[in-house]
């Protein structure tokens, strides 16, 4: 997922915007560190078969922890 940092949204937010419009995700950093994500609102209600709703299928009682990008990664393979 592509970075962009706070002083980039201040400079050009317009851009940015329009970035996340388009489907486009983001993850935005403050002093290097990630600390929001932009993505579109969705506003078509989600298919039946998003596998976000798979997810306790995909799981494992004994799997280790998995951070939110691992998750996209398996859920919503680029």
């Amino acid at each position: 997922m592509e970075k962009v940092s706070m002083l980039e949204f201040r400079r050009d937010a317009e851009a940015i915007i329009r970035k996340v419009r388009q489907g486009q995700r983001l993850i935005m950093t403050y002093r290097g560190k990630p600390v929001i994500r932009l993505e579109p609102i969705q506003t078509a209600a989600p298919r039946p078969d998003d596998p976000f709703y798979q997810l306790a299928q995909i799981a494992t009682a004994n799997g280790k922890p998995l951070t939110n990008e691992e998750i996209d990664q398996i859920v919503y393979p680029s």
